[in-house]
């Protein structure tokens, strides 16, 4: 009987590994902070972790709400904010069954910061859109 990928994956990397008290740099290159820096702000995680702080959602909900992300990225992006803490995913019984995402505690944390973010770079969008003119005009 074959293994699933998930088994396989312990499997390949072993029993987990406690945390340990030093510090984290994400400036060096080995930090494990780094990758979950890149779901956080990569291209769809901070939209989708801002799309969730308005409540959980199923799949197709997060599809419409995040435009332009298409169902595999999707997918890819739950499940990395899944594995890193930020995303629970439940399973309803029912048929056929629900999968619905909502934000773990340290999900909301970590959205309120973002959301705090996006909103300051809405405020600014004039400023940003004024300076993205002027350098245009320089190069030009």
């Amino acid at each position: 009987m074959s293994e699933t990928p998930r088994a396989a994956a312990a499997a390949r990397t072993g029993p987990p590994q406690a945390v340990t008290a030093e510090p984290f740099d994400v400036f060096a290159r080995g930090c494990p902070s780094r990758p979950v820096l890149e779901h956080l702000t990569g291209r769809w995680g901070a939209l989708v972790l801002a799309a969730l702080r308005e409540g959980p959602a199923r799949f197709n909900a997060l599809r419409r709400r995040v435009d332009g992300i298409s169902e595999k990225m999707l997918a890819q992006t739950l499940q990395s904010l899944e594995r890193d803490g930020f995303v629970h995913r439940e399973v309803h019984a029912v048929l056929p069954p629900r999968v619905e995402y909502r934000l773990t505690e340290l999900g909301r944390d970590t959205a309120d910061r973002l959301l705090a973010l996006i909103e300051l770079l809405h405020a600014e969008m004039p400023a940003v859109i004024g300076a993205q003119q002027r350098y245009d005009r320089a190069r030009s």
